[in-house]
């Protein structure tokens, strides 16, 4: 009769490998067939398809087609070089800003890759040997010991006190207790303890594991395959700047139609001056400085935003940071400090008591910390000048604790040192110490769970216990006891701490606690309409206790884990999405899929982190936030943001800011578009009318580029209005048009239509002898000069006063200085022929003068009158 084989065995003959390990010639045939042992990067666009994709960009195409056109007429003779130079200098630029934003978007999986093991020991035929890790093969024996980083996902074989970090993976800091036992199947990472995987490091102890899965194939490979494939969405303003384009352009191509249609049938046009009609309502249509103007609005916010901690690796970023309606945080070193700490304990006959108060040395507390610490194996000491922290994260807590009492593990074990130790393990749940007393007897301490405990109680004892442990635990507290008994005899070794009674000497209750800073900042969260989830590994009702604790949660809310996200289909995912609060024991993929189910309800989301599990998640986000002192070089690659001070209230601060920038872009998409409509409307109904071109293509140019442009980067500057953090995010879905923007461009453009097309009649018919260069000057000059000065009642949705002026000096130099250039351009001699201009006569320099400041006092006398109408409205509610 044959023995049946043992666990080991069974898995090593299901990676087709044995004992003595993989012979070289199996080895060489694995490498050939599966490859190396490292992670793959997905494929990037070349330049080439880079300015292919820019350029199909509707604004670019306009610009494109204005080019081509231009430059066949200037070859032909027709118009002169100026035309093509000009518009192709501001495509290019575009192209170029375009381009060079998403230069550094793309690095996160070179990150993940530094991480990759570059040596690591294995057995191969039969002997120990130490080898490149991307050279393992699936099969290969590797041995694990303490500081080691795990090569590649693999089965334990033996385990022995070993304990493992998993941080990179789950996101969660506390070592895991390894074995080398067979367990059921599950997919969640955090559950299964006899695999090891790729990343992760050995804490404590040893082990020889068995290549299960090299490179893409294993745990940290799926999350390399996950950032591979996981695109950025459009910002909300890029979908709505598009669209505004889009009707920009479709107004273009059917003003230019018309054009066309009216020249050449009914004015007499031939096709060249048709075309020439074609390239100027080319120009007129797109606002060319538009892009470059968000732009520098961007950059200047993300200036802004460094400022307070937020640093922005995006520029695109910046806008949508202000539409952020969901915050989806993780738990561990973004609301919490990363750091165990003893926060509660109790010792019997007492109450439990905060851990701020003053112990004395002679009392029953200070006994309590003394076990404790004597029945450590953590370290805390100085090396180099730099404080490292060696062991346990758990007993890392008891030596902080002990600190704040000024008394450490070494100070008592000089008066108690240690003889013996019984060991921790995952099966008693408990350790003991022997120490030797001052008085020569011996002290047994015996720490772990309060349920494993041997010690002795009435039934009274252990009822007081049972109602600490429960209240403990609902504070979402790690509850750990210790007992202590006095020795006359040594006892034999080896020690066996669970066969000794004890008597209790006390509970302490343990936890990773919340950020203060945090919890203010949700309630400010709160308040500006966000709502922030919590994402974490831990167990569910801890992760409920935390979540009610900092108000993302109520006791009535929902926590779902993992396994049971994982039973939900994508509609049903994104139908409860929004009364779930809490999510607990998630993997990479399940945080994709509550990003994407936010968004698919319509949502602007943003997902903070600071582990490599984070990293596909914060890459999917709207705005992919990333810890800067504690994250990984893998998260803060994926991110749009990184905290420099990890402080979740600077998320708010940077959300502030960008609620202030968007509208800022929105006053300079007023303070463009307005004008480029009414340009569209005079050139047509000038062609229409009979009077030609009533602005060359180059003096359209100009006052795009100039007029219009150049104040434009000074909106940027505005500082916010007030009350940004009492206004419910801007949907997503919401039109750029939207809270009276499109009323108040087309009043505008309304206003500079009918103006421009007086002074141009008044120049051509009364003040001159149909003199088109004449009667374009003083157009030019109303239009560009008037546009520029009704900045002042753009700039602010108050009425007009003399803070309007002072509280943005750079618009003031910048206006000033354009305004000089503007002028100089039409007057000063040689220059002013270049564009197409002539000198003026003194009455039509007084109209010109009169007329710039009527579109700006138009505006405000309307402003005024929508704001009463405002406040009567809020009156009546």
């Amino acid at each position: 009769m044959t023995n049946s084989p043992s666990y080991p065995e069974k898995v090593l003959a299901s990676y087709h490998s044995n004992e003595q390990g993989l012979t070289t010639k199996e080895v060489g045939a694995r490498q050939q067939k599966f490859g190396p042992n490292e992670l793959q990067a997905g494929k990037k666009n070349g330049l080439f398809r880079q300015i292919v994709h820019h350029l199909s960009d509707i604004t670019s195409l306009v610009l494109l087609f204005a080019v081509l056109l231009s430059t066949y007429l200037a070859v032909s003779g027709a118009e002169k070089w100026s035309q093509p130079l000009i518009i192709g200098s501001i495509l290019a630029l575009n192209v170029f800003i375009s381009i060079y934003q998403e230069k550094s978007a793309e690095k996160a999986l070179s990150a993940l890759k530094n991480m990759n093991v570059h040596e690591t020991t294995v057995i191969r035929n039969g002997h120990r040997q130490t080898i490149e890790a991307t050279d393992l093969v699936v099969g290969d024996l590797v041995v694990l010991t303490a500081g080691d980083h795990v090569p590649a996902d693999g089965k334990l074989l033996t385990a022995n006190n070993l304990t493992l970090n998993e941080a990179v993976l789950t996101g969660e800091s506390e070592p895991v207790q390894k074995n080398a036992e067979p367990q059921a199947p599950t997919t969640e990472i955090s559950q299964r303890f006899n695999e090891v995987f790729s990343g992760t490091g050995v804490v404590t102890g040893n082990g020889l594991m068995v290549i299960s899965a090299i490179g893409m194939q294993t745990e940290i490979g799926s999350i390399a395959t996950l950032l591979n494939t996981t695109k950025k969405q459009a910002t909300p303003l890029q979908e709505k700047l598009t669209i505004l384009s889009k009707h920009l352009t479709s107004v273009a191509l059917l003003g230019g139609l018309l054009i066309f249609i009216i020249g050449f049938f009914f004015r007499g046009f031939d096709l060249s001056a048709g075309l020439i009609m074609g390239v100027s309502l080319a120009v007129a249509a797109v606002p060319e400085t538009l892009p470059i103007i968000v732009t520098i609005s961007l950059s200047y916010g993300v200036i802004k935003m460094a400022k307070k901690n937020a640093i922005m690796r995006r520029v695109n970023a910046v806008e949508t940071v202000g539409s952020i309606d969901v915050i989806a945080s993780d738990k561990t070193g973004t609301l919490t400090q990363n750091q165990m700490t003893v926060t509660k304990y109790w010792v019997p006959e007492n109450l439990p008591a905060d851990t701020s108060s003053v112990i004395s040395p002679d009392s029953d507390e200070f006994q309590l910390m003394r076990f404790m610490g004597l029945a450590t194996n953590a370290e805390i000491k100085e090396v180099d000048g730099q404080t490292v922290e060696l062991g346990d994260s758990t007993e890392l807590a008891i030596l902080r604790w002990m600190e704040h009492a000024q008394t450490t593990r070494m100070d008592l074990e000089k008066e108690y040192p240690r003889l013996a130790e019984d060991p921790f393990d995952s099966t008693k749940k408990l350790m003991g110490t022997l120490h030797q007393t001052p008085s020569g007897k011996y002290l047994l301490i015996v720490k772990g769970a309060i349920d494993r405990l041997p010690f002795q109680a009435t039934d009274k004892q252990k009822k007081e216990v049972k109602h600490i442990n429960q209240q403990f635990a609902q504070d979402a507290l790690r509850v750990l006891a210790v007992g202590y008994t006095l020795l006359d005899e040594k006892p034999a070794e080896p020690l066996d701490a669970t066969k000794i009674p004890v008597k209790l000497a006390g509970l302490i209750g343990i936890i990773d606690p919340p950020r203060p800073a945090a919890i203010s900042a949700i309630r400010k969260a709160k308040t500006a309409g966000i709502t922030t989830l919590m994402i974490t590994g831990d167990h569910p009702e801890t992760a409920k206790a935390i979540a009610v604790q900092m108000g993302i949660a109520t006791p009535a809310d929902q926590v779902i884990t993992g396994a049971d996200l994982r039973q939900l289909s994508e509609d049903e995912l994104q139908e409860r999405a929004p009364t779930i609060k809490v999510y607990a024991r998630v993997s990479p993929a399940d945080k994709i899929r509550i990003v994407k189910a936010w968004q698919a309800n319509g949502s602007t989301i943003a997902m903070t982190g600071d582990g490599v599990n984070d990293a596909p998640a914060i890459k999917a986000a709207d705005v992919g936030i990333a810890m800067g002192k504690t994250g990984t070089d893998v998260a803060k690659e994926a991110a749009d943001m990184i905290l420099v001070d990890d402080n979740f209230e600077t998320i708010v601060a940077a959300i502030e800011e960008g609620r202030t920038i968007y509208q800022n872009i929105l006053k300079a998409v007023e303070f463009l578009i307005g004008v480029n409509f009414a340009q569209l409307f005079l050139m047509i109904f000038a062609v229409a009318m009979g009077w030609g071109s009533p602005l060359l293509a180059e003096q359209l140019l100009l006052i795009n580029i100039l007029a219009d442009g150049i104040p434009g980067f000074y909106i940027c500057r505005e500082v916010a209005e007030g009350h940004q953090m009492r206004r419910a995010p801007i949907s997503r879905h919401s039109s750029i048009f939207a809270d009276g923007l499109a009323q108040r461009v087309f009043f505008r453009a309304l206003v500079f239509t009918l103006l421009t097309l007086s002074i141009f009649s008044l120049g051509l018919f009364v003040l001159s002898n149909q003199n088109l260069a004449f009667a374009r000057t003083m157009l030019f000059l109303v239009l560009a000069l008037g546009s520029m000065l009704d900045i002042y009642v753009i700039k602010s949705r108050q009425p007009f006063s003399r803070q309007t002026l002072v509280e943005n000096p750079p618009l003031n130099y910048g206006l000033a200085g354009t305004m000089l250039l503007v002028i100089s351009l039409a007057t000063v001699p040689g220059l002013r022929e270049i564009f197409g201009f002539t000198a003026l006569n003194g009455l039509a320099w007084l109209i010109v003068l009169c007329s710039i400041f009527i579109p700006g006092l138009l505006l405000e006398l309307r402003k005024r009158l929508a704001l009463r109408q405002d406040a009567k409205n809020a009156a009546l509610k």
